[in-house]
């Protein structure tokens, strides 16, 4: 079922698909994360990246726990939007030799995978009140609050140190 396709007729199969789309992601990013904080230089985003994965699990357990809420079997539709955001970050990371420079392109590939996130989940909600499902709603919120703050985390890392060196 792809998004744009006659498979989806009502709120209820969109909300179901972008479920679906987003649990997809968020198992792709937990075999993304450890690659990720083994090429990082720095310490700091080494172990951001680290703690995101074990986030990263709880979130594929929220999705899980929202499914079965919403009384439907967890399952995901491939996400052709997060498989590009990794593959264009894996790539990026071979092209670039200067370490400094590279934990500069992991944030930065880190922040896409992140407004990625952030615009799903706060659809997401806004769907499920739509459909009157606010307990839904508000297990997506726990998520959406985590990515936003990973989000402000990585780019104070950048903005504090990480910028500053590669640009050295």
């Amino acid at each position: 079922m792809g998004l744009f396709t006659k498979d989806i007729k009502t709120m209820n199969d969109l909300f179901v698909h972008q479920l679906q789309d987003i649990y997809y992601a968020e198992q792709q990013l937990t075999k993304a994360l450890p690659k990720m904080a083994e090429k990082a230089t720095d310490k700091q985003l080494k172990d951001g990246f680290l703690k995101h994965l074990d986030e990263t699990k709880v979130h594929v357990q929220r999705l899980e726990q929202v499914f079965q809420m919403h009384g439907v079997k967890a399952s995901a539709v491939n996400c052709p939007a997060i498989d590009g955001i990794i593959k264009e970050a894996d790539e990026t990371a071979g092209d670039v030799a200067d370490k400094k420079v590279l934990d500069a392109a992991l944030i930065n590939a880190a922040q896409a995978a992140e407004h990625y996130e952030i615009v799903r989940y706060g659809s997401l909600i806004a769907w499920a009140r739509q459909l009157g499902r606010n307990d839904c709603a508000s297990v997506l919120q726990k998520t959406l609050d985590e990515e936003k703050a990973t989000d402000q985390k990585l780019t104070a890392l950048a903005e504090g140190k990480v910028n500053l060196r590669a640009a050295s």
